[in-house]
């Protein structure tokens, strides 16, 4: 059964939802018939990948709320982080165009790590402090993932990705998202926010539920004879 998640590695809801996700799959007894899908999502498209401004200011001068409101929101968020077992240091994160992120992830999905540079950027953006627009720094990220030099920094001159981006943001505007996390179940059942392990617990059983009944499960009765396999050869 498919799951897709639309998100932006600058959201904080995005990765506290990811953990809660997580946790909820792990007390989830058929996680091995999921595939996870990680799709790209932009809050502020507006926002510079050269002017580097932190929380506090961002949120002050374009979303016109007072330093008593941001210091207010910011600590509530860091609090909700930490019950998810995150680390957030919101001081410290860098606000800059996500797009290349968001390519720099499309890229790791063509190499089957989507869920480990997203996780990956959430660490950098909230936790570490990292310029997630710069180059350099998405490089080295990238090799610490495993993935070629070379090839991620042709990432950005590669339509391609940009085009995924692109299609990703559209897809979510058709079926009505208009904010992250966002989690949907099989194209039928979805979990908005970051929300508690429990409310996926329960979708996931849900939708599994569903799902199955449309995917019974093979099971073959198998009348053994004389054979040869690929490990053990004939016998």
């Amino acid at each position: 059964m498919k799951i897709e998640i639309w998100s932006d590695v600058i959201c904080p809801f995005c990765y506290i939802g990811k953990r809660n996700f997580e946790a909820a799959l792990e007390q989830f007894e058929h996680k091995e018939n999921l595939e996870v899908e990680w799709k790209s999502f932009q809050l502020d498209p507006t926002i510079s990948e050269l002017t580097a401004e932190g929380y506090h200011d961002y949120l002050t001068k374009r979303k016109n709320m007072s330093q008593e409101q941001v210091n207010g929101m910011l600590s509530n968020v860091t609090e909700m982080a930490k019950q998810s077992g995150l680390d957030y240091h919101l001081d410290q994160s860098v606000i800059v165009n996500s797009k290349k992120a968001h390519q720099f992830i499309q890229f790791a999905k063509s190499k089957n790590l989507g869920d480990q540079a997203e996780e990956r950027l959430f660490l950098a953006f909230f936790t570490e402090g990292k310029n997630i627009a710069d180059t350099e720094t998405l490089v080295q990220l990238g090799l610490e993932l495993g993935l070629d030099e070379i090839a991620v920094k042709s990432i950005f001159d590669d339509q391609s990705f940009e085009y995924e981006v692109a299609q990703d943001i559209q897809e979510a505007q058709n079926i009505g998202v208009t904010g992250v996390p966002f989690f949907l179940f099989d194209r039928k059942y979805a979990v908005s926010g970051a929300q508690p392990a429990e409310a996926f617990l329960e979708t996931l059983n849900t939708s599994f539920e569903q799902w199955r009944k449309s995917n019974p499960e093979v099971v073959i009765q198998v009348s053994q004879g004389k054979s040869c396999s690929i490990e053990d050869g004939c016998d």
